[in-house]
């Protein structure tokens, strides 16, 4: 598997939705159940860090008034 630290936010998200399917579908072993959730796990705290760099950047460009403001 590609290291969860070089994909970017779709191809993370794209990932950890084949990983939820695939432990959905119920036809995995423990291992693989559980090997699959460690994996998705790491790819959602990818995603959660993408997304908590591109708010600060948002928030970044609102203090300089580059942006209106998302939220009032």
């Amino acid at each position: 598997m590609n290291d969860e630290t070089t994909l970017s936010f779709e191809d993370a998200f794209k990932r950890l939705e084949e990983i939820v399917a695939r432990l959905e579908a119920g036809d995995l072993s423990l291992d693989e159940s559980l090997a699959l959730y460690e994996q998705g796990q790491q790819l959602a705290r990818h995603c959660s860090q993408l997304l908590d760099a591109a708010e600060l950047r948002v928030q970044q460009l609102n203090e300089d008034g580059s942006l209106s403001p998302l939220y009032e």
